[in-house]
């Protein structure tokens, strides 16, 4: 197929290395891929929403029972994400935060193009360019101060967490739409640094956020998959871990975790949200109203039955 991509934002000079042509390339072709599925996806959320506004509840599901019933496991974690007893997070575009993250003595940093980032532009970019050099160690900062900033020669596992699968990165257009922020995020990132990271002895690691559905985890499969044929790196070379952080994905977790098992050590629980799902999905029903959200604790029995369960569910299958 010709080509058709439109970068649409200015790209700093510091940044030309992340925008290239061939990452670009890479990106449109995972966006033609996988697009079409994407947003079947988010139009089958609009139809579960239409069918609980009518009372249908969510509940675990028969026609993936069988999943639910046999003996399987997911695959063993890395080696560099076997310990995550400490695990900080925060915005990927800060250069001196990200080495400050990765020299905390923590076992994971999380860079985040999600939550904790605001997805502008050249902010993204920046994140991408703080990743690629962190990557091969050359990331520092100094100051006007005079202060520098540089990595230890122990540093924490990098895992990073793309946008959810609703939102998109409107900068970057292939074939006349926008493409998917979880696509743009994931692709520039494995694209450009899974090679190196391979060469220091670990690999590409991803935080999944925002799903509603195990067919939802199945699409980030097919994605991992693609992309390591294309970038031609072993089967199972990337790993990820899902957060749970919807009303109806805590019904799916040994689904997603079925879906995944090629590619996941874990699943982890969202509890801000969490809460929020549970709130937005059931929006339309007059008997589900919340307290104060001071009240709603880890020791609320919503709160901590989704904990337990996903705690029983990663001790069963593995992970």
């Amino acid at each position: 197929m010709k080509s058709s991509i439109q970068v649409l934002g200015k790209v700093p000079a510091d940044a030309m290395s992340i925008v290239t042509a061939d990452a670009l390339a890479f990106v449109a072709d995972l966006a033609r891929e996988f697009e079409p599925t994407r947003r079947s996806l988010m139009q089958a959320r609009k139809i579960r929403q239409a069918e609980i506004d009518a009372g249908r509840l969510p509940d675990f599901h028969p026609g993936s029972a069988g999943i639910r019933a046999r003996e399987w496991r997911v695959a063993k974690a890395p080696k560099d994400l076997a310990n995550r007893r400490v695990e900080i997070t925060g915005p990927s575009a800060d250069p001196r935060m990200f080495i400050n993250a990765l020299n905390s003595g923590a076992q994971v940093y999380m860079t985040d193009f999600e939550d904790a980032h605001s997805p502008n532009w050249s902010g993204t970019l920046q994140g991408q360019a703080n990743l690629y050099g962190a990557v091969r160690r050359k990331l520092q900062v100094k100051t006007p101060e005079g202060r520098e900033y540089k990595l230890n020669a122990q540093t924490a596992t990098l895992v990073v967490r793309p946008r959810g699968w609703h939102l998109l990165e409107r900068h970057v257009m292939v074939d006349g739409q926008p493409v998917s922020g979880a696509l743009f995020d994931f692709g520039m990132t494995f694209f450009h640094n899974v090679h190196a990271q391979l060469d220091n002895g670990t690999g590409p690691y991803f935080y999944l956020p925002k799903m509603q559905s195990h067919l939802e985890a199945r699409l980030w499969d097919q994605v991992f998959s693609y992309s390591e044929d294309a970038l031609r790196v072993p089967h199972g070379t990337i790993n990820s871990t899902v957060l749970i952080e919807h009303i109806l994905a805590v019904f799916e977790m040994e689904e997603i975790l079925y879906e995944l098992r090629t590619h996941i050590s874990g699943l982890n629980l969202g509890r801000w949200d969490y809460i929020y799902s549970f709130i937005k999905t059931f929006s339309g029903h007059r008997d589900k109203v919340f307290p104060d959200r001071a009240q709603v604790t880890m020791s609320t029995h919503f709160l901590s039955s989704a904990a337990e369960l996903l705690v029983q569910t990663c001790h069963k299958r593995g992970s």
